[in-house]
């Protein structure tokens, strides 16, 4: 479903406040779902904010933004997928391992998108996570 609604719809989130009423119905979906999915992304959330000068807030077409400095680490939406910015190399090694894939919108570029299914997953995408906050705080080139 969030791939056809970013595919065939995703011009709709210009529109303010759909991409967080659409974020909240994926919300909703997962707590009927997948309850535990809810329960790692505060998980996540919560050794987030324990790292140096970070902050969340809600991200401009829903789900939860991770910053450093007021700049963005990286966002998951409420499905659990995972989107963030690393640089180009580290997201080509990243890649051979074949747990990670091009941003579902931004193809070609740094930008990763990744699915947390599992408690593994949460401990991947808080190690990713970690490596977009050490991006940030020295200042890798992108």
């Amino acid at each position: 479903m969030f791939r056809f609604v970013t595919r065939y719809i995703g011009f709709l989130k210009s529109v303010p406040t759909l991409g967080w009423l659409f974020d909240g119905l994926l919300k909703l979906w997962a707590f009927f779902t997948q309850p535990a999915l809810l329960d790692w992304m505060d998980e996540i959330e919560t050794e987030v904010l324990k790292w140096k000068r970070t902050t969340s807030t809600i991200h401009k077409y829903g789900g939860m933004q991770f910053n450093y400095n007021s700049k963005e680490i990286g966002h998951i939406h409420s499905n659990g997928l995972l989107d963030m910015l690393l640089n180009r190399s580290v997201k080509a090694q990243l890649m051979l391992d074949g747990r990670i894939s091009d941003h579902h919108t931004f193809k070609n570029t740094g930008w990763i998108s990744f699915y947390i299914h599992s408690a593994e997953d949460k401990d991947y995408a808080l190690a990713l996570l970690e490596l977009g906050y050490k991006r940030l705080a020295i200042k890798l080139p992108d």
